[in-house]
């Protein structure tokens, strides 16, 4: 009967005493290294890069000083894009949710009893990792295109008028974000619908509640780590990528995201320090709002 689902055994678990042992400490050297080589270090020469300023003699040359004025520059010049950026990344998580979660729980639970099918379809959610995420963008591109099949069935239909298109739009860069990023958001869900006690369902119908009343009170809330991992997977990557929106792939100059910016100033203008400060604006934004998120939701053992 689902109601055993409750009768779990309630016995106090003895907290195991922790040992700080030598070979511990030793082992962790590897990964303190790597941390020190591949993020602390970078870090620390993105704030000092951040605060140079230009040289009086070599013209397009910077040199160390504390020019923190380049932060309430780069905020009062791009702060149109960092909105952008925000809203963006914040739409295309919420559709990502949206698709990702009914298709995780029809994978982990309804699946669940055929484990060739379940196999089958999380390898077909997989499976866009196979291509490189610049071709996929590419081929979208070439769907959305003015000659591809979507524009032609909307101009007949009257949707898109005479010389309008689709790429180049908020609409266009939206569903690429969407689109690249639901693997991101379908496994974290799927990796905790895929151990939920299906015996808490029938227990929910036993005491005759909706199916919806059931989603609401009992899968939802249980999967509630899921949905946190993959939206911070979904929001974090998508706030700073620079490919959809590019004029090269899905967007336009309508449509630049900060991840744009920064290219452009490191690559193109060579503006090092304004590049510098965006990027460690850009940190601190979504430190910030990650960490509000987290604290709002109670996850905090997430961070």
């Amino acid at each position: 009967m689902a109601f055993t689902a409750f009768s779990s055994s309630t016995a106090v678990v003895e907290p195991v005493a922790r040992r700080k042992s030598p070979i511990a400490l030793f082992l962790l050297l590897p990964g303190i290294f790597y941390l020190i080589l591949f993020f602390v270090t970078p870090l620390i020469s993105l704030v000092i890069t951040s605060l140079q300023e230009p040289d009086p003699v070599i013209f397009g040359q910077f040199q160390n000083a504390f020019n923190w004025q380049n932060y309430v520059v780069v905020l009062e010049t791009y702060w149109q894009q960092a909105i952008r950026s925000a809203g963006y990344a914040a739409l295309a998580t919420l559709f990502a949710l949206l698709i990702g979660f009914p298709l995780a729980y029809f994978i982990g639970i309804t699946l669940r009893p055929y484990p060739l099918l379940q196999a089958l379809a999380l390898v077909l959610v997989i499976a866009p990792f196979f291509i490189s995420f610049l071709l996929r963008t590419l081929a979208w591109k070439q769907i959305f295109s003015t000659e591809g099949p979507v524009s032609g069935i909307l101009s007949s239909l009257g949707v898109l008028g005479p010389g309008e298109a689709i790429t180049g739009t908020a609409f266009s860069v939206i569903f690429g974000l969407t689109y690249n990023f639901i693997p991101f958001m379908t496994l974290p869900i799927y990796a905790t619908l895929e151990r939920f006690d299906l015996r808490l369902i029938e227990a929910g119908n036993d005491l005759y509640g909706s199916p919806a009343t059931t989603f609401r009170t009992v899968t939802l809330p249980l999967s509630a780590a899921g949905v946190m991992s993959g939206t911070l997977l979904t929001f974090i990557p998508a706030a700073g990528d620079y490919i959809n929106a590019s004029r090269e792939f899905l967007g336009s100059a309508d449509t630049t995201m900060i991840g744009n910016v920064i290219e452009t100033n490191f690559l193109v203008l060579q503006n090092f320090p304004a590049a510098a400060a965006l990027s460690l604006v850009l940190m601190a934004f979504i430190l910030i709002l990650v960490s509000l998120y987290v604290k709002r939701s109670g996850t905090e053992e997430l961070l």
